[in-house]
């Protein structure tokens, strides 16, 4: 019996610092919602705007597995790591933590804005060496697909990280529809959407909507407009 959870887009922690206007899926900073704490392992879902030349100054992580998709403009990348990078709409970046790292990010832009997810998730091996991806995204399998993006493997396609996750971009087509099958049992889907509008087993979502499902071995989704959304397949214990 699949179990699910829905959070609507106007549900979420809103934050709105001039230069850079947030909304948070799960509890971020100063917005605490004890009902959204996490998914499983997936702790951070930030959907960022940030104002052109504008961006995070230097600061720590560790023990985390860092992804970041720009969704429009670019975004600098210079860490402790001795990586100096920036990443372009179509491309991923994942940034293990492990051990501690620090980093910077900021729109090196100054007449354009860039929107981006950050999503953050637990690894299953904690005290990694650190270490820092990047590929370009061939968004052309992405049409009427499921295009795998990241995964627990380096050989496969996408980027990697240290835990048992799989995530998928996909550009639908209004009327397409598409069986997802679980790649690893007692994992979980959040969903979320980009664009547009789809069906879950039933279920409407809209633009900027989070779904989380446990508990099941398919998924039949559906785009009832042309839409593009985010499957990311967690491990809910880790």
């Amino acid at each position: 019996m699949k179990n699910t959870v829905l959070h609507k887009a106007d549900t979420r922690g809103h934050a709105d610092h001039g230069w850079l206007n947030a909304y948070h899926s799960f509890s971020f900073a100063s917005w605490y919602n004890a009902d959204k704490v996490q998914f499983g392992a997936l702790r951070v879902l930030n959907d960022d705007t940030i104002d052109g030349g504008m961006g995070f100054g230097t600061h720590p992580h560790d023990n985390m597995e860092i992804i970041t998709i720009p969704l429009e403009g670019d975004l600098a990348h210079k860490d402790s790591l001795g990586n100096t990078e920036v990443i372009k709409t179509g491309d991923i970046q994942v940034m293990s933590a492990g051990t501690g790292v620090q980093h910077s990010e900021f729109n090196p832009n100054a007449d354009q804005r860039t929107k981006l997810f950050q999503i953050w998730l637990f690894p299953k091996t904690r005290n990694v060496e650190p270490r820092y991806q990047q590929i370009t995204l061939d968004t052309t399998e992405q049409k009427n697909n499921f295009a795998q993006i990241l995964s627990p493997n380096p050989d496969d396609a996408g980027v990697w990280i240290h835990q048992d996750a799989w995530f998928h971009l996909a550009d639908f087509e209004a009327g397409f529809s598409k069986n997802y099958e679980l790649k690893k049992e007692g994992n979980g889907m959040y969903i979320f959407v980009i664009s547009g509008t789809i069906t879950v087993d039933g279920q409407e979502l809209e633009t900027r909507d989070g779904f989380g499902v446990t508990d099941f071995k398919t998924l039949d989704i559906k785009a009832t407009t042309d839409a593009k959304f985010l499957l990311m397949e967690i491990p809910m214990t880790y």
